[in-house]
């Protein structure tokens, strides 16, 4: 199953969000190149299906259910990960979406969106950061949105969706300075539409240009490339529709 020739050979990743969508798509389009992809999400029960496919196809992955709003727990996936060797790469993709208009979101709509999509990335940013800091090495993707993305056209109740996923640019430049004399690279990809249980609760009408694997196909491509001079991207993913 492994491709011995790609940068993920032999190394090991953790996915966030990795129990459906975007996350789903690239943890088996990772483990298929040959990383040992360390899955995690809040939905246990839909992780461990993927992570059996990954194994039932003969690639290598780990679950661990994680909220990655809570530091404790993203200690202990970082701790499961690097008992199977050094963290050299990470994918953020754990998300959440609340459609509200934005005289009626609720400071708990407004909190929840920040800390899975902001705080979550975040934490989960700073762990792998001392882990390829001490390994020398690393790369980084996360996952934010045309909707975070400046003169992109915008969607009515998506104020606190729309702010976290700046937030997660913004983020990505600052790994991206602090990262490069530890060889660690962070580049963020910004999707339009894409396929997901998500989109679809949000706006059933919007019709997606985009699936999960072809925003997985590009995390892996990006991944086996030399990330170094463009760490600190956004890449901006436009519908095919």
């Amino acid at each position: 199953m492994a491709n011995p020739e790609h940068w993920l050979s032999g190394r090991v990743a953790v996915v966030t969000g990795a129990s459906r969508g975007i996350g789903a798509a690239t943890a088996e389009a990772m483990a298929i190149a040959g990383a040992h992809v360390v899955l995690a999400a809040r939905d246990d029960v839909a992780l461990d299906r993927v992570a059996a496919r990954i194994n039932d196809a003969g690639g290598k992955a780990t679950p661990v259910p994680t909220d990655v709003r809570e530091g404790a727990a993203v200690e202990r996936l970082f701790a499961a990960a690097a008992a199977h060797g050094q963290i050299t790469a990470l994918v953020c993709a754990a998300g959440v979406l609340t459609s509200a208009p934005f005289a009626e979101t609720s400071a708990q709509v407004w909190a929840e969106t920040l800390e899975v999509n902001l705080t979550g990335a975040f934490l989960c940013c700073q762990a792998a950061f001392r882990a390829m800091r001490a390994a020398g090495e690393g790369r980084i993707i996360n996952i934010a949105s045309l909707s975070g993305v400046y003169a992109t056209e915008k969607f009515a109740g998506l104020a606190a969706y729309n702010i976290s996923k700046y937030g997660v640019i913004g983020l990505t430049e600052a790994i991206a300075v602090e990262g490069k004399q530890h060889g660690i690279s962070a580049i963020c990809i910004s999707p339009g539409a894409v396929d997901t249980q998500m989109l679809r609760q949000a706006n059933p009408d919007l019709r997606p240009g985009l699936t999960p694997a072809d925003v997985a196909e590009l995390i892996v491509a990006l991944l086996a490339s030399p990330l170094t001079a463009a760490s600190g991207a956004n890449i901006p993913l436009f519908s095919n529709a």
